[in-house]
C-alpha cells in the first residue's frame, strides 16, 4: 500500500510488527475473574442464550449522547473534522471552526434539559418493547455515567451534569424491563483521527483542529485543568491511509494498517466496561465491534465476556446475561448473540440472533424530521415479523434529540407500533421458528448481507402472497404481510399433503380481532377468507392455525 511520506513508512513498519506481536499476547486484566467461563472462545462457546431474550423478541433503544446535540446525524464527532463533509460546514456555521470549537466544546453545551427517562421508557413499554437499551458511550468516548476511569470526561462532570445510565437503568427496572447497555468506545482511538487534521483550503488552512490539544493548552479556557487527550486519545501516529475517510471501515477489526492501540488504552476500556457491569448489572451488553472489543489485538473483550457470564451465574441460578457481537464466525456465534446492523438473515438461524436498526439516523438528525424520512410503523412491523420468523429479535432505536426528548413524528410511529403489538403480540412473543420461515415473492428479491448487515429495505414490498410463520405450543401463526384485496389468501405451504404440516386444520382465527375465518384446504394450498372490512391496522395480519 502507498505511504504518505518516509516518516509514515517507518512508523507503520513498527506498528505493523507491533500488531502482529500483539495478536499473540493474552492479557489477564482481571485475575479475580472466577467461574466456569474462561476468557477463551472455546470456553465461551459453552454459552446458551437465556429464555427471557428468546421470548422477548422486541426491544427499544436510546442511542443517545452528545452527538445528538447538533441534531445533525450519525458520526458527527468524526464528520465535523472532515473538511469535505456537510457536517463540517454545518459545524463551522453553527459553532465555529474545529480548531477553536471542537467536539469537547459540543459536549460542554449539551444540557439534556428535557430528558425524562421514565416517560420514554414507559412509552416504549406501551409500544410492546420487552427490553430496553441505553447507550453508555459512543466512539466519541464520553462516558454517560459517573465513570471512575473516565473521571472528567463523563456526563456527570460536564455537559448535562447527569448520570444518564443511572437514570435509564432506574426507569427500566421500575417498568420491569430487562436493562441493556450498548458500548461503542473501543474505537475512539482510530475513529477520532480526523481531529488531528487541518483545513487544506480557506483562511484557516494549516491551522490544526483541536485533536492534538494537551492539558497545558487549556489555560484561560472553560476546559482549563482538563486533558483533551483523555477524550480524543490521539497521542499516536495516524493509521495508514487515515486521510481516506472510508478506510476506517476496513480497519474496524484492528487490521489493514490501523495504528494499534496501546496496552494502557485497552486497560482503560476494560476498566470502564467492568465498572458498567458492576454498577448497573445489565441483562444485555451490546458491542459495536467485530466479534468483541479490541479483538484480535487484545483479549480485553474475552475477559469482559467471561466476567459478565460468571457474574450472571453468581447472581442467578442460571446464566441470564446476553452479549452481542457483529460479523461472527461459526464458533463465535456459540459464544455470543450475533447482531446484524440494519439488516436480517435470509434463513432460519440455528441460534438466536438480533438485528438492530433505527427509524431515522442513529443520532438525531433534524433533516430526517424536516423531510419526514422516518421509517413507518408498517416498515418496522414487517421487519419485526420477518426477523422473528428466522429466530431473531429486533432492537429498534428511536433517535433522541439533544435535549432528551423525541419529536411528535417519532412519537406517532411508536404509538402505532404499540397499537399493532397490542392486537397481534401473541403471534410474536414467546414464539419459535417453524419448519420454514415463510413463503412468497418478497424473499426472492431479498439482498445478501454486506459486512455487518445493511441489507434492509432492498427487497420488493410485501404483498398478501407473502407469509411469515412461527409456532407457539400447538399453534401455528401465519402472518399475511398485506390485506388481500381479493378477500382471500392462499398459503401454499399448508396445502393438502404438505410435508410441513400433516395435521388436520380445524380452526383459523384472525389474531387481531379473534374472528374465526372460513377456510378450505386444497391440493394447491390453504385458502383463508378474510372479513369484508379491513382491521384498523391491516398491513400485517396474523392468523392463528390449530
Amino acid at each position: 500500500m502507498k505511504r504518505r511520506n518516509a516518516l509514515k513508512i517507518g512508523t507503520l513498519g513498527v506498528a505493523g510488527l507491533y500488531l502482529s506481536q500483539l495478536k499473540a499476547r493474552t492479557y489477564f486484566f482481571n485475575a479475580a475473574n472466577q467461574g466456569p467461563f474462561l476468557p477463551t472462545w472455546d470456553s465461551l462457546s459453552k454459552y446458551q442464550v437465556p429464555d427471557w431474550f428468546r421470548d422477548a423478541k422486541f426491544g427499544m433503544w436510546a442511542h443517545w449522547g452528545p452527538q445528538c446535540e447538533p441534531e445533525s446525524g450519525d458520526w458527527y464527532a468524526r464528520g465535523m473534522y472532515r473538511e469535505d463533509s456537510w457536517q463540517y460546514n454545518y459545524h463551522v456555521k453553527k459553532y465555529g471552526h474545529p480548531s477553536k470549537f471542537g467536539f469537547k466544546d459540543v459536549i460542554n453545551v449539551w444540557k439534556a434539559d428535557k430528558w425524562d427517562p421514565e416517560e420514554l421508557v414507559n412509552l416504549y413499554k406501551n409500544a410492546g418493547a420487552k427490553y430496553f437499551m441505553a447507550m453508555a458511550n459512543h466512539h466519541d468516548n464520553l462516558d454517560l455515567w459517573d465513570s471512575t476511569y473516565q473521571p472528567k470526561w463523563n456526563s456527570v462532570k460536564m455537559g448535562p451534569k447527569k448520570d444518564i445510565i443511572m437514570g435509564w437503568e432506574r426507569a427500566a427496572r421500575k417498568a420491569n424491563l430487562p436493562f441493556a447497555i450498548s458500548v461503542h468506545a473501543a474505537h475512539a482511538w482510530s475513529w477520532y483521527e480526523p481531529s488531528q487534521r487541518a483545513d487544506k483550503n480557506g483562511a484557516l488552512a494549516g491551522v490544526p483542529y483541536d485533536g492534538n490539544l494537551k492539558a497545558k493548552d487549556g489555560k484561560g479556557t472553560w476546559w482549563e485543568g482538563l486533558d483533551p487527550q483523555e477524550l480524543y486519545a490521539q497521542n499516536h501516529p495516524l493509521s495508514e491511509d487515515s486521510y481516506d475517510n472510508g478506510k476506517i471501515h476496513s480497519q474496524w477489526n484492528w487490521g489493514n494498517g490501523v495504528t494499534p492501540p496501546s496496552k494502557e488504552y485497552c486497560q482503560k476500556f476494560y476498566n470502564r466496561t467492568i465498572e458498567l457491569i458492576d454498577k448497573f448489572n445489565p441483562d444485555l451488553l451490546y458491542f459495536d465491534d467485530t466479534a468483541l472489543p479490541l479483538w484480535p489485538v487484545s483479549n480485553v473483550g474475552l475477559e469482559i465476556a467471561a466476567y459478565m457470564y460468571n457474574k450472571s451465574l453468581e447472581r442467578n441460578d442460571r446464566l441470564q446475561a446476553v452479549i452481542t457481537g457483529k460479523i461472527l464466525d461459526e464458533e463465535q456465534r456459540k459464544a455470543l448473540v450475533w447482531d446484524i446492523e440494519k439488516g436480517q438473515s435470509n434463513e432460519i438461524e440455528p441460534l438466536p440472533w438480533q438485528t438492530d436498526t433505527c427509524i431515522g439516523s442513529w443520532h438525531y438528525d433534524r433533516g430526517v424530521y424536516r423531510d419526514k424520512r422516518y421509517k413507518s410503523a408498517k416498515t418496522v412491523i414487517h421487519s419485526l415479523i420477518d426477523v422473528v420468523s428466522k429466530n431473531g429479535n429486533l432492537m429498534l432505536n428511536i433517535p433522541v434529540r439533544g435535549d432528551g426528548s423525541i419529536d411528535e413524528l417519532e412519537r406517532a410511529i411508536v404509538e402505532e407500533i404499540g397499537e399493532w403489538m397490542r392486537l397481534n403480540g401473541e403471534s410474536i412473543y414467546g414464539t419459535r421458528p417453524w419448519k420454514i420461515f415463510g413463503e412468497g415473492p418478497q424473499q426472492e428479491s431479498a439482498a445478501a448481507l454486506t459486512a455487518q448487515g445493511f441489507n434492509e429495505g432492498k427487497g420488493k414490498p410485501y404483498t398478501s402472497a407473502d407469509f411469515r410463520f412461527v409456532t407457539k405450543g400447538d399453534k401455528l401463526y401465519a402472518t399475511a404481510m398485506s390485506w388481500p384485496e381479493t378477500g382471500k389468501v392462499l398459503i401454499k405451504s399448508l396445502k393438502l399433503g404438505s410435508p410441513y404440516y400433516r395435521s388436520k386444520i380445524k380452526k383459523v382465527k384472525l389474531v387481531s380481532t379473534g374472528t374465526k375465518l372460513k377456510f378450505r384446504q386444497t391440493p394447491q394450498g390453504l385458502e383463508v377468507y378474510f372479513p369484508q372490512e379491513k382491521t384498523k391496522i391491516s398491513y400485517a395480519n396474523a392468523l392463528e392455525i390449530t
